[in-house]
């Protein structure tokens, strides 16, 4: 068993040391402005319920607190892509909006950056909440002072802050050009069946279940600290390859068009797992609806480009 008093992070708004910044603020240069949706159950303990489904992936866009929100429900998703890289600055470099409308009623959710929107890598999470009693639906039982790394920890429209430097070092990652944020409900369950966990392997305990439409993490905004102004991000890089058709509907083939001969086709899910790879440049696309990742390397250049399932 941990012991969930040897830490203290920094408390709710308004307190001394906060970390918390508001929407307003001069210290944010740019917004998201482009987002993709993997929703969540309701409940994951009872998916008879089905999905969320308060808002859509433009309400993730734009300046906290203009548009709305989107749930994302149990475990659900949101990849978001700015017109500019995010790159690492001196002190926090971007910050995450929900909308928990008090300082005791936090949903939280792990942050992800990718630099090419293949590889993504998680912001060492923590959470010193107690996880003897299951945090209820309705409970404020919140303490930011106890929650690190997770966005969420901050009330509607303050934003959660992330540092880059944290994961300097990663060769796979440059912390200069981050191309893609995901954002990942956590699954407040202290039940291990359902449960999400830190990075000491604990337990993150909020508020479960929240068995309705806006269940989950509630995406509000992802406001731009520092930004790689020196490169405008071209995510649709049609001089490796092209996809007909796109969007598909199940189970179609898909072709790619390419000028080179030999190419690596791998495929990703929204999640960022491989769920495919091979060699030929047509293939049946019998997956799962939804939105996907293909990148085509070749022997002189790499692409990457998106693929929906209607």
């Amino acid at each position: 068993m941990f012991n969930h008093l040897k830490a203290q992070f920094p408390g709710p708004v308004g307190t001394l040391g906060t970390t918390a910044i508001y929407k307003d603020s001069s210290i944010f240069v740019a917004w998201a402005t482009h987002c993709t949706v993997q929703r969540g159950y309701m409940d994951i303990s009872n998916p008879s319920l089905g999905f969320t489904s308060v808002g859509d992936s433009s309400m993730a866009l734009g300046i906290a607190g203009s548009n709305g929100v989107v749930s994302l429900g149990d475990g659900g998703s949101a990849i978001l892509t700015f017109d500019y890289p995010i790159m690492n600055g001196p002190g926090f470099d971007f910050a995450v909006f929900e909308n928990a409308f008090n300082d005791n009623f936090l949903e939280l959710a792990f942050v992800e950056v990718s630099s090419d929107g293949v590889n993504f890598f998680r912001f060492p999470a923590t959470s010193y909440t107690q996880t003897n009693t299951q945090i209820g639906p309705f409970d404020n039982l919140g303490d930011a002072t106890k929650i690190n790394n997770l966005a969420g920890k901050y009330r509607n429209l303050y934003g959660t802050p992330f540092d880059l430097e944290e994961l300097a070092g990663n060769p796979l990652l440059d912390i200069n050009a981050i191309t893609h944020v995901k954002i990942i409900d956590v699954v407040g369950s202290i039940n291990p069946l359902y449960a999400s966990y830190d990075s000491n392997n604990n337990p993150i305990n909020d508020p479960f279940p929240t068995p309705f439409a806006s269940g989950g993490f509630d995406l509000d905004a992802i406001g731009v600290i520092h930004q790689n102004t020196t490169t405008k991000q071209t995510f649709e890089n049609q001089k490796v390859f092209k996809i007909y058709p796109n969007p598909i509907q199940p189970n179609q083939r898909i072709t790619i068009e390419c000028k080179e001969n030999s190419i690596e086709l791998l495929v990703l899910n929204s999640l960022g797992e491989i769920v495919y790879f091979g060699k030929e440049k047509t293939l049946d696309f019998s997956f799962p609806k939804g939105m996907y990742i293909i990148k085509v390397i070749t022997p002189n250049e790499v692409g990457i480009q998106k693929i929906i399932i209607e």
